[in-house]
Protein backbone atom coordinates (compact mmCIF):
# COMPACT_ATOMS: atom_id res chain seq x y z
CA UNK A 1 0.00 0.00 0.00
CA UNK A 2 1.43 3.36 -1.09
CA UNK A 3 0.85 5.93 1.66
CA UNK A 4 -0.03 9.31 0.13
CA UNK A 5 0.13 12.73 1.77
CA UNK A 6 -2.38 14.97 -0.04
CA UNK A 7 -1.10 18.55 -0.14
CA UNK A 8 -4.06 20.80 -0.91
CA UNK A 9 -6.60 18.23 0.30
CA UNK A 10 -9.38 20.81 0.71
CA UNK A 11 -9.37 21.91 -2.92
CA UNK A 12 -11.44 20.50 -5.75
CA UNK A 13 -8.69 18.18 -7.00
CA UNK A 14 -7.68 17.13 -3.50
CA UNK A 15 -11.23 16.05 -2.70
CA UNK A 16 -11.54 14.29 -6.03
CA UNK A 17 -8.35 12.30 -5.44
CA UNK A 18 -9.61 11.31 -1.99
CA UNK A 19 -12.76 9.93 -3.64
CA UNK A 20 -10.77 8.10 -6.29
CA UNK A 21 -8.66 6.39 -3.62
CA UNK A 22 -11.55 5.28 -1.41
CA UNK A 23 -11.69 1.83 -3.03
CA UNK A 24 -8.07 1.56 -4.17
CA UNK A 25 -6.28 -1.38 -2.55
CA UNK A 26 -2.84 -0.26 -3.73
CA UNK A 27 -2.75 3.31 -2.42
CA UNK A 28 -4.49 5.53 0.10
CA UNK A 29 -4.31 8.96 1.71
CA UNK A 30 -2.86 8.79 5.21
CA UNK A 31 -2.88 12.56 5.87
CA UNK A 32 -3.76 15.84 4.25
CA UNK A 33 -2.48 19.40 4.32
CA UNK A 34 -4.59 22.48 3.73
CA UNK A 35 -4.34 25.95 5.25
CA UNK A 36 -8.12 26.32 5.40
CA UNK A 37 -8.84 22.76 6.48
CA UNK A 38 -10.75 19.94 4.83
CA UNK A 39 -14.16 19.34 6.33
CA UNK A 40 -15.32 15.73 6.38
CA UNK A 41 -11.90 14.24 5.63
CA UNK A 42 -11.42 10.63 6.74
CA UNK A 43 -7.73 11.28 7.47
CA UNK A 44 -5.87 13.72 9.75
CA UNK A 45 -5.50 17.21 8.26
CA UNK A 46 -2.73 19.68 9.06
CA UNK A 47 -2.51 23.40 8.29
CA UNK A 48 1.19 23.18 7.42
CA UNK A 49 3.12 20.26 6.00
CA UNK A 50 5.89 20.96 8.51
CA UNK A 51 3.43 20.06 11.30
CA UNK A 52 2.45 16.74 9.76
CA UNK A 53 3.78 13.83 11.85
CA UNK A 54 2.18 11.03 9.82
CA UNK A 55 4.52 8.73 7.91
CA UNK A 56 4.00 8.80 4.13
CA UNK A 57 5.67 7.40 1.03
CA UNK A 58 4.88 10.21 -1.42
CA UNK A 59 3.20 13.62 -1.64
CA UNK A 60 0.64 14.66 -4.24
CA UNK A 61 0.47 18.45 -4.51
CA UNK A 62 -2.60 20.19 -5.87
CA UNK A 63 -2.33 23.43 -3.92
CA UNK A 64 -1.00 26.67 -5.40
CA UNK A 65 2.29 28.10 -6.58
CA UNK A 66 2.73 30.20 -3.43
CA UNK A 67 3.06 27.02 -1.36
CA UNK A 68 5.57 25.27 -3.64
CA UNK A 69 8.79 26.58 -2.09
CA UNK A 70 7.86 25.54 1.45
CA UNK A 71 6.58 22.19 0.19
CA UNK A 72 9.82 21.39 -1.61
CA UNK A 73 11.88 22.48 1.39
CA UNK A 74 10.03 20.11 3.75
CA UNK A 75 10.06 17.24 1.24
CA UNK A 76 13.83 17.57 0.83
CA UNK A 77 14.27 17.63 4.63
CA UNK A 78 12.24 14.43 5.02
CA UNK A 79 13.33 12.66 1.85
CA UNK A 80 9.74 12.58 0.57
CA UNK A 81 9.07 12.09 -3.16
CA UNK A 82 6.59 14.63 -4.51
CA UNK A 83 4.22 14.75 -7.48
CA UNK A 84 3.91 18.46 -8.30
CA UNK A 85 0.58 19.08 -10.00
CA UNK A 86 0.39 22.78 -9.18
CA UNK A 87 0.66 25.07 -12.20
CA UNK A 88 2.02 28.59 -12.57
CA UNK A 89 5.48 28.02 -11.07
CA UNK A 90 7.87 30.90 -11.72
CA UNK A 91 11.26 30.45 -13.34
CA UNK A 92 12.90 30.66 -9.91
CA UNK A 93 10.56 28.05 -8.52
CA UNK A 94 11.26 25.72 -11.41
CA UNK A 95 14.96 26.10 -10.67
CA UNK A 96 14.30 25.21 -7.01
CA UNK A 97 12.37 22.19 -8.24
CA UNK A 98 15.36 21.09 -10.32
CA UNK A 99 17.63 21.54 -7.30
CA UNK A 100 15.24 19.49 -5.16
CA UNK A 101 15.37 16.79 -7.83
CA UNK A 102 19.04 16.26 -6.99
CA UNK A 103 18.03 15.11 -3.50
CA UNK A 104 14.54 13.59 -3.85
CA UNK A 105 12.30 12.18 -6.56
CA UNK A 106 10.20 14.97 -8.11
CA UNK A 107 7.59 14.44 -10.83
CA UNK A 108 6.27 17.42 -12.78
CA UNK A 109 4.21 17.35 -15.95
CA UNK A 110 2.36 19.96 -17.99
CA UNK A 111 -0.69 17.69 -17.90
CA UNK A 112 -1.36 14.73 -15.60
CA UNK A 113 -3.73 12.97 -18.01
CA UNK A 114 -2.48 9.55 -19.13
CA UNK A 115 -4.20 10.10 -22.49
CA UNK A 116 -2.45 13.40 -23.18
CA UNK A 117 0.93 11.91 -22.30
CA UNK A 118 0.33 8.92 -24.55
CA UNK A 119 -0.58 11.39 -27.29
CA UNK A 120 2.70 13.25 -26.78
CA UNK A 121 4.56 9.97 -27.06
CA UNK A 122 2.71 9.14 -30.28
CA UNK A 123 3.40 12.59 -31.76
CA UNK A 124 7.14 12.08 -31.29
CA UNK A 125 6.90 8.87 -33.32
CA UNK A 126 4.83 10.16 -36.24
CA UNK A 127 6.15 13.72 -36.61
CA UNK A 128 9.39 12.86 -38.45
CA UNK A 129 7.43 11.01 -41.15
CA UNK A 130 4.75 13.66 -41.64
CA UNK A 131 7.11 16.63 -41.36
CA UNK A 132 9.38 15.13 -43.99
CA UNK A 133 6.32 14.69 -46.23
CA UNK A 134 5.56 18.41 -45.94
CA UNK A 135 2.45 18.28 -43.75
CA UNK A 136 1.46 21.58 -42.12
CA UNK A 137 0.94 21.38 -38.36
CA UNK A 138 -1.73 23.21 -36.38
CA UNK A 139 -2.91 22.87 -32.77
CA UNK A 140 -6.34 23.99 -31.57
CA UNK A 141 -7.13 23.97 -27.86
CA UNK A 142 -10.47 24.67 -26.17
CA UNK A 143 -11.13 25.43 -22.51
CA UNK A 144 -13.81 26.91 -20.25
CA UNK A 145 -14.44 30.64 -20.13
CA UNK A 146 -12.75 31.02 -16.73
CA UNK A 147 -9.29 29.97 -17.93
CA UNK A 148 -6.95 32.95 -17.87
CA UNK A 149 -3.88 31.77 -19.79
CA UNK A 150 -3.76 31.13 -23.52
CA UNK A 151 -2.56 29.02 -25.13
CA UNK A 152 -2.82 26.27 -22.54
CA UNK A 153 0.27 24.68 -21.08
CA UNK A 154 -0.87 21.40 -22.59
CA UNK A 155 -1.06 22.91 -26.09
CA UNK A 156 2.50 24.16 -25.69
CA UNK A 157 3.63 20.76 -24.41
CA UNK A 158 2.07 19.10 -27.47
CA UNK A 159 3.81 21.63 -29.72
CA UNK A 160 7.11 20.95 -27.94
CA UNK A 161 6.68 17.20 -28.47
CA UNK A 162 6.22 17.78 -32.19
CA UNK A 163 9.08 20.27 -32.42
CA UNK A 164 11.56 18.14 -30.51
CA UNK A 165 10.86 15.25 -32.88
CA UNK A 166 11.61 17.60 -35.79
CA UNK A 167 14.95 18.81 -34.41
CA UNK A 168 13.32 22.05 -33.19
CA UNK A 169 12.96 23.30 -36.76
CA UNK A 170 9.57 24.95 -36.16
CA UNK A 171 8.53 28.31 -34.76
CA UNK A 172 5.19 28.89 -32.99
CA UNK A 173 2.60 31.31 -34.37
CA UNK A 174 -0.25 32.42 -32.11
CA UNK A 175 -1.90 35.17 -34.14
CA UNK A 176 -2.08 35.67 -37.90
CA UNK A 177 -4.37 38.70 -37.83
CA UNK A 178 -1.57 41.26 -37.98
CA UNK A 179 0.21 39.92 -41.06
CA UNK A 180 -1.15 39.11 -44.51
CA UNK A 181 1.20 36.52 -45.91
CA UNK A 182 1.40 32.85 -46.82
CA UNK A 183 1.93 30.34 -44.08
CA UNK A 184 5.55 29.35 -43.51
CA UNK A 185 6.21 25.61 -43.85
CA UNK A 186 8.25 25.64 -40.64
CA UNK A 187 5.64 26.98 -38.29
CA UNK A 188 3.18 25.44 -35.87
CA UNK A 189 0.00 27.45 -35.54
CA UNK A 190 -1.53 27.38 -32.04
CA UNK A 191 -5.11 28.62 -31.55
CA UNK A 192 -7.11 29.00 -28.32
CA UNK A 193 -10.88 28.84 -27.84
CA UNK A 194 -12.52 29.93 -24.56
CA UNK A 195 -16.15 29.20 -23.80
CA UNK A 196 -18.70 27.55 -21.57
CA UNK A 197 -17.54 24.78 -19.27
CA UNK A 198 -15.15 22.92 -21.61
CA UNK A 199 -12.77 20.98 -19.37
CA UNK A 200 -10.08 20.55 -22.01
CA UNK A 201 -10.06 19.73 -25.71
CA UNK A 202 -6.88 19.51 -27.83
CA UNK A 203 -6.54 18.77 -31.55
CA UNK A 204 -3.20 18.33 -33.29
CA UNK A 205 -3.77 18.65 -37.04
CA UNK A 206 -1.38 17.43 -39.73
CA UNK A 207 -2.63 18.85 -43.04
CA UNK A 208 -1.04 17.54 -46.20
CA UNK A 209 -1.90 17.53 -49.90
CA UNK A 210 -5.33 15.92 -50.21
CA UNK A 211 -5.33 14.37 -46.74
CA UNK A 212 -5.57 15.46 -43.11
CA UNK A 213 -4.72 13.56 -39.94
CA UNK A 214 -6.18 14.89 -36.69
CA UNK A 215 -5.15 13.59 -33.29
CA UNK A 216 -7.64 14.59 -30.59
CA UNK A 217 -7.92 14.38 -26.84
CA UNK A 218 -11.01 15.43 -24.90
CA UNK A 219 -11.22 15.60 -21.13
CA UNK A 220 -14.84 15.22 -20.02
CA UNK A 221 -14.01 15.58 -16.34
CA UNK A 222 -11.14 16.79 -14.18
CA UNK A 223 -11.04 13.26 -12.80
CA UNK A 224 -8.62 12.33 -15.60
CA UNK A 225 -6.01 14.58 -13.99
CA UNK A 226 -6.63 13.05 -10.58
CA UNK A 227 -6.30 9.52 -11.96
CA UNK A 228 -3.02 10.47 -13.60
CA UNK A 229 -1.72 11.97 -10.35
CA UNK A 230 -2.53 8.77 -8.47
CA UNK A 231 -0.72 6.69 -11.10
CA UNK A 232 2.24 9.06 -10.83
CA UNK A 233 2.30 8.72 -7.03
CA UNK A 234 2.30 4.92 -7.23
CA UNK A 235 5.16 5.12 -9.72
CA UNK A 236 7.22 7.66 -7.77
CA UNK A 237 7.09 6.03 -4.32
CA UNK A 238 10.49 4.52 -3.60
CA UNK A 239 12.19 6.00 -6.66
CA UNK A 240 15.70 7.47 -6.34
CA UNK A 241 16.33 11.21 -6.54
CA UNK A 242 15.75 12.77 -9.93
CA UNK A 243 13.32 14.70 -12.10
CA UNK A 244 10.53 12.60 -13.60
CA UNK A 245 7.49 13.29 -15.78
CA UNK A 246 4.44 11.40 -16.97
CA UNK A 247 6.43 9.93 -19.85
CA UNK A 248 8.29 7.90 -17.22
CA UNK A 249 4.99 6.71 -15.74
CA UNK A 250 3.58 5.42 -19.02
CA UNK A 251 6.96 3.90 -20.04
Amino acid sequence: MVRILMHGCGGRMGRMIAELLENDDKAGIVAGVDAVGCEGASFPVFGDIADCDVEADVVIDFSNARAADHLLEVCVERGLPVVLCTTGLSGEQQERMREAGKKIAVLKSANMSLGINLLMKLLKEITPVLAEAGFDIEIVEKHHNQKLDAPSGTALALADSVNEAADNAYTYVYDRSQERKLRDRKEIGISAVRGGTIVGDHDVIFAGADEVLTFSHTAYSRAVFGKGAVQAAKFLAGKPAGLYDMADVIG
